[in-house]
Formats: C-alpha cells, sequence, structure tokens
C-alpha cells in the first residue's frame, strides 16, 4: 500500500511538471508570436512610411500622414472597398492627400496601391504596393521592375479627359504594358476612380479632418484636427 501511494505520487508529480512545462512552452510561444507581430506591424509601417515619403517628399510636408489620416469604408466609386487617405501639410497648410486603395479588376487578383493627389487635384505619384500579376508581365507595374507607373505623374480629371482615361489599345492615351493589358487597364480605371472620389468627396472628408470649409483657400493656417 505504501508502495502504491509512493507510485501514485511520483506520476502525480511527474504529470504536474509536465503541466508546468507546456504551460511555460505556450507562454513563451505566445510571447514570441506577439512579438513578431508588433516587430512586423512595426516593419510595415516604417514601409509603408517610406513609401509616402517618396510620394510626397519631406519637402513638401512636415506632419506624420501615418497619424494624420482618415478611414474610409465601403466607397461605391472605388469598386465598394475601403480606403485609407493620409494627409500631408506643410507648417499647417494642406499640401496633398494619399489614397490607399484596393482594385479587385487585377489579372490575378487585387492590387493595392498608393495615389498621391495635390492641393491642385493633379497627381504626384501612383506606386502599387502589393499584387499577384504575372512575373515578367503583370508585374512591370512595379517601379522597379519598369518605368510604366511614372506615366500617371501630373495626370488630372482634364489631363486627359475623361475619354483619354484608357489604355491606347481602347483609344486612351495612357500605354498597356506587353502582354498584361487587363493589368493595365485595372491601374488605369483604378487611379481615375481615385480622382473622381476625391474631387467628388475625398476633398470634402481632407477638409472636415483639417477643420477647413469647402470652399475655404487651401493656403490657410491649419486648424486643429477634430
Amino acid at each position: 500500500m505504501k508502495h502504491l501511494g509512493m507510485r501514485f505520487g511520483s506520476v502525480l508529480l511527474a504529470a504536474l511538471v509536465l503541466a508546468l512545462f507546456a504551460l511555460l512552452g505556450a507562454f513563451f510561444v505566445a510571447l514570441t508570436e506577439e512579438r513578431t507581430r508588433d516587430r512586423i506591424a512595426s516593419n510595415e509601417r516604417e514601409a509603408l512610411l517610406q513609401q509616402l515619403n517618396v510620394l510626397v517628399p519631406r519637402t513638401l510636408h512636415d506632419n506624420d500622414m501615418l497619424i494624420d489620416s482618415v478611414r474610409v469604408s465601403a466607397v461605391e466609386a472605388l469598386d465598394g472597398a475601403a480606403a485609407e487617405i493620409f494627409i500631408a501639410t506643410l507648417a499647417g497648410r494642406y499640401q496633398a492627400s494619399i489614397y490607399n486603395v484596393v482594385t479587385p479588376k487585377g489579372y490575378s487578383g487585387p492590387i493595392r496601391l498608393l495615389v498621391a493627389i495635390d492641393a491642385d487635384n493633379a497627381i504626384l505619384g501612383v506606386r502599387v504596393t502589393q499584387h499577384q500579376e504575372t512575373p515578367g508581365l503583370g508585374d512591370t507595374i512595379e517601379l522597379r521592375r519598369s518605368d510604366w507607373i511614372l506615366q500617371f505623374d501630373g495626370k488630372s480629371l482634364s489631363v486627359p479627359m475623361s475619354q483619354g482615361w484608357q489604355v491606347r489599345k481602347d483609344g486612351g492615351d495612357f500605354d498597356q504594358l506587353t502582354g498584361a493589358t487587363v493589368t493595365s487597364r485595372a491601374l488605369v480605371t483604378a487611379v481615375k476612380q481615385v480622382l473622381d472620389y476625391h474631387q467628388a468627396t475625398g476633398r470634402l472628408v481632407v477638409f472636415d479632418y483639417l477643420g477647413l470649409e469647402q470652399d475655404q483657400d487651401l493656403n490657410v493656417e491649419q486648424t486643429e484636427a477634430q
């Protein structure tokens, strides 16, 4: 009986030790995952900030655009997707808006892009940040692979006129990528949609954030953000 009790105690002790190690293991795994998520989020934030600063250089803004941003949800004009608007100001004056949007019309899936628009409603630049387009064809929407994306610089709703916002194959003013017409159409359409939305609604969203009236001169001191 005594030996039976000792054996039971040993088994119980071993079970407790194993349970303790399991708990400690789960704790350290969870801690590692949390730190990894934080590190990934920090790296993504830094990468996004670098991209924003390329589109709107530091010479044109002195604020933190990651803080001065507005989220808009389910925007019908942007294919029903949510979007985020990063706002650039310099010495309290509005300079530009950068739209972080997704078009579902890519050849191989959704394409995420940044579209920067200045205070005169002209495009400062466009960059693709995520996509699944075909390597060697559709992936040339990336600036590191070709300068195709630069043809949007300086464009607006009036330059070209509405009919010009198509690829040349469809009678428009924009070159299409060789072997990637669908991808090219998706980008041209998405950028035009952002311009349309900015003109109709996005500017008002930005003005409201900055505390400006719709018809107020943009070159006024920024009031305290609401």
